[in-house]
């Protein structure tokens, strides 16, 4: 029988997350028959046999789990590719190893798909793990968004439409609303969608993939939704901040290559060639100051900010 839904989990050296992940997907992951993708990027802590730890209580669930070992490296994106490649469900989910799912969310996720045929995404409300809702949704980049991001505007007024329109500080992530790019930590997708516009974009190593693949679904004329009644815990950034300057360096190439991709009028590459960049050499120097060490400036990397 055909899974429903196919869970797709890009593991590097997650271990101490991914128990918890698996766990909660061997009770939460439903309607059944489904199917977790599990796809380890050459990790060093024994990530893929954790997830081999799994194999029987995932089988007693009525989950399929498959795991893929790459030899080396291949990025984020590409590795999500191949767990998409791998899979046959109904929905794909794209999920973060440093999640644990509530129960009933991904059935609700499900369920909303099916019953809204023009939606060609939808993301669940995350909380941080003490309960707390993690804002995760945020407009497109533009020009002026990250003018306020790097000047600190957006710190200084949090709530601003003006000045922190592209994190959406404007909107409390309690009410079920059209988005422009809810966090790629946890999005369920129906497979047709994913068929119609390609797979994510492998020239984002790990940065902005999660941006690239919103916007496309946009512009096939898909809406994007986010919805508070399923709920995804994430422990954000556990997964990712770990060699940051290397992090911060691929979150500036990622983004520039972002908006050289979407903004291609004379004006936006003159804007690309030269204030771009700038605004990058801004952002790292604010990052070299940044008193957390899980700062990122304008990074998502598969979700994680």
């Amino acid at each position: 029988m055909r899974p429903v839904i196919s869970a797709v989990i890009v593991t590097y050296n997650s271990a101490g997350d991914l128990r918890g992940c698996l766990a909660s997907l061997c009770q939460h992951l439903k309607p059944r028959p489904s199917e977790i993708l599990l796809v380890d990027n050459a990790s060093v802590d024994g990530s893929a046999a954790v997830a081999e730890e799994f194999r029987p209580t995932c089988a007693a669930a009525g989950i399929d789990l498959r795991i893929r070992r790459n030899p080396l490296n291949v990025g984020f994106t590409r590795a999500v590719n191949q767990g998409v490649a791998m899979s046959s469900g109904k929905f794909i989910l794209l999920l973060n190893p440093d999640t644990r799912v509530r129960a009933g969310a991904l059935s609700a996720m499900a369920q909303f798909l099916g019953n809204h045929p023009d939606a060609g995404a939808v993301a669940p409300q995350l909380l941080f793990p003490d309960g707390r809702i993690q804002p995760s949704c945020r407009r497109f980049p533009r020009y002026r968004y990250l003018l306020s991001e790097v000047l600190g505007l957006n710190r200084l007024f949090p709530r601003s439409r003006v000045f922190n329109a592209w994190k959406m500080g404007d909107f409390d992530h309690r009410s079920l609303r059209e988005v422009d790019q809810p966090q790629g930590a946890c999005l369920m997708l129906p497979r047709h969608v994913l068929n119609q516009i390609g797979p994510l974009d492998e020239r984002f190593f790990l940065f902005f993939s999660d941006v690239d693949l919103c916007q496309r679904v946009w512009q096939a004329g898909w809406k994007i939704y986010f919805s508070p009644s399923a709920q995804v815990v994430h422990r954000k950034g556990s997964t990712v901040y770990r060699d940051r300057p290397r992090l911060i360096w691929q979150s500036h190439r990622d983004f520039i290559r972002y908006f050289w991709k979407w903004y291609r009028s004379p004006l936006q590459r003159a804007i690309n060639l030269v204030g771009i960049p700038l605004l990058a050499l801004l952002g790292l120097l604010r990052s070299a100051g940044a008193a957390t060490a899980n700062w990122l400036p304008f990074g998502t990397a598969g979700g994680k900010r």
